[in-house]
């Protein structure tokens, strides 16, 4: 079974379609998705990048282009009143939800709060409470697990481990060596696994 592992933050836009572009596109070949949450705000600083200092041009086009493919796509998406926001506390709920086993749901309830119902409450202690409750955790588990010290430090470490591994910017995909960037690169990650597939089933064939 091929591995992809998906690197994401929840401050992206386009991680919100990548998360619901990626998985047909797994099932359809029999993948695992691996999720990767890291803080890709501290991976702009270690690149010197900053969002807002691109073109105005470019920036008043974003909108209306995240808005094609929610259309082209079905989807409920909508950019927030509070955007940017502090990630760090749903990052650390996301490693929090997966030792407690409840990773997809708690995934799939912080971007559909975040991305397509305006509710910038993930970033607070009661907004964490109300999705732990929604993806059926016990609140006060989830929260203290979620702002204690090992998660703080589980996110550096994950953070880390993106950089070191060449990661730059959300969403980023890993297909053993071979990284992906942005929601557009769906195509090559099809080609990718049907590649795998295929060398797979010629290895298995009998001599």
């Amino acid at each position: 079974m091929a591995t992809i592992d998906f690197y994401w933050d929840i401050g992206s836009t386009n991680t919100y379609f990548a998360l619901h572009l990626i998985r047909p596109i797994a099932a359809k070949h029999g993948a695992r998705i691996v999720m990767r949450p890291f803080n890709l705000g501290f991976v702009f600083r270690h690149h010197n990048y900053v969002l807002r200092d691109e073109p105005a041009a470019k920036l008043r086009n974003r909108g209306r282009d995240l808005a094609r493919w929610a259309e082209k796509y079905g989807l409920p998406f909508r950019v927030p009143d509070r955007f940017p926001i502090k990630t760090s506390r749903p990052l650390r709920g996301a490693l929090a939800a997966r030792e407690l086993g409840a990773e997809t749901p708690y995934v799939d309830a912080i971007f559909a709060r975040y991305w397509e119902r305006n509710d910038a409450s993930i970033t607070e202690v009661e907004g964490m409470r109300a999705v732990a409750a929604e993806v059926g955790l016990d609140p006060d588990t989830f929260v203290a697990l979620c702002d204690g010290p090992g998660m703080r430090q589980a996110l550096i470490d994950e953070t880390q481990a993106a950089l070191a591994r060449g990661v730059f910017g959300a969403p980023s995909f890993f297909i053993g060596d071979e990284l992906f960037w942005g929601k557009d690169r769906m195509e090559f990650i099809d080609d990718e696994l049907s590649r795998l597939g295929q060398t797979t089933r010629n290895k298995e064939k009998p001599a």
